[in-house]
């Protein structure tokens, strides 16, 4: 079978032939049609100062059809049209993965390729009203979004809620989330036209964060946030501190900016706010995430679509952070 390798960080991905994997014991076989990318692979090929010879599939997020199953698998998935859950092994506790958990695509195999196995406990049935590509859109940052937003800040209907950075796939997840439970959403963007772009999907407004005065300016519109959900850290992080209402909730999940520098701790007790870390999510989580998207009819956004063979044109769209929403790899049919 045809998959996209990572060789190591010096390296350039290539389209290679591998042997096609064989389901064994609960696993499934899966022919992809459709597998996005994330920011996560990314820093794979950016950190990982390892070098595999025989190369690595990346990628977690993929939609396909069920062609073969192990001997512990229901035969009756042949032929079922599947969305992956890309968290694996999350462990008992719900609020914090143990220690087995891994994300698919890095170490394990995953979704840039014709084919791959898994364990049939992570494939559920593709939501009928999304193309293949559009499923693909979903595994990791609608996950990802879902979580911060109702398991952590446990978002109730009309709050106000900031979303940094909106362009990434989690962040328009949270958008599209929030917009859907009736929060009032606000948006950063160094763009003046994705801000626009988040509007005609429901934003009340937007901040560019490169101004010098756009927290200054958000206090003004807003008079501050119930809810704020940040992707990036760095040294902007203070200003959400003294954005954030009393009994504020702040959600971080992603370093894009580097590491948080400074946190006004007078503030942060004072008005007795709640700042929690948050990475994937649980199997239920995983399920409550797609009957919501269901349930209200919910689209990614999608940016754009490549074929496997453009995967690496692909990756330096991501890389230069110009996109508005989910970069996709269209692999079959």
């Amino acid at each position: 079978m045809k998959a996209l390798l990572f060789k190591g960080k010096d390296q350039p991905l290539v389209i290679g032939d591998v042997k096609k994997p064989r389901p064994v014991k609960d696993q499934v076989l899966i022919r992809l049609y459709a597998a996005a990318l994330n920011h996560r692979d990314l820093w794979v090929m950016q950190e990982q100062e390892q070098t595999f010879p025989d190369g690595v599939i990346l990628g977690s997020d993929g939609c396909g059809v069920v062609e073969d199953v192990g001997e512990d698998a229901d035969p009756f998935l042949v032929g079922m049209e599947v969305v992956i859950n890309p968290s694996l092994e999350w462990g008992t506790n719900p609020i914090v993965q143990g220690d087995k958990f891994r994300i698919l695509g890095f170490p394990d195999n995953g979704t840039f390729a014709e084919y791959m196995v898994i364990s049939k406990k992570y494939i559920f049935e593709k939501p009928e009203h999304l193309s293949n590509e559009e499923c693909a859109a979903i595994p990791l940052s609608a996950l990802t979004a879902y979580r911060a937003l109702f398991s952590k800040a446990r978002l109730r209907a009309k709050e106000k809620v900031l979303i940094t950075g909106i362009g990434g796939g989690a962040a328009l997840w949270l958008l599209q989330f929030a917009v859907a439970y009736q929060a009032r959403v606000y948006v950063t963007s160094s763009s003046r036209e994705k801000i626009e772009k988040a509007k005609a999907l429901g934003a009340a407004g937007g901040f560019v964060y490169t101004e010098a005065d756009w927290a200054g300016q958000a206090q003004k519109e807003t008079g501050g946030f119930d809810i704020i959900i940040d992707s990036a850290g760095g040294d902007q992080f203070n200003k959400f501190i003294e954005l954030a209402l009393p009994g504020g909730r702040i959600v971080n999940f992603g370093r894009t900016a580097g590491n948080i520098t400074e946190v006004a701790t007078r503030l942060l007790y004072w008005k007795q706010l709640s700042i929690h870390g948050t990475t994937m999510g649980t199997r239920d989580e995983f399920l409550s995430m797609l009957d919501f998207i269901e349930s209200r009819k919910l689209k990614p956004v999608i940016d754009k679509v490549y074929p496997l063979t453009q995967a690496p044109e692909a990756f330096k769209l991501i890389e230069q952070g110009g996109q508005f929403g989910k970069i996709v790899l269209k692999i079959g049919s």
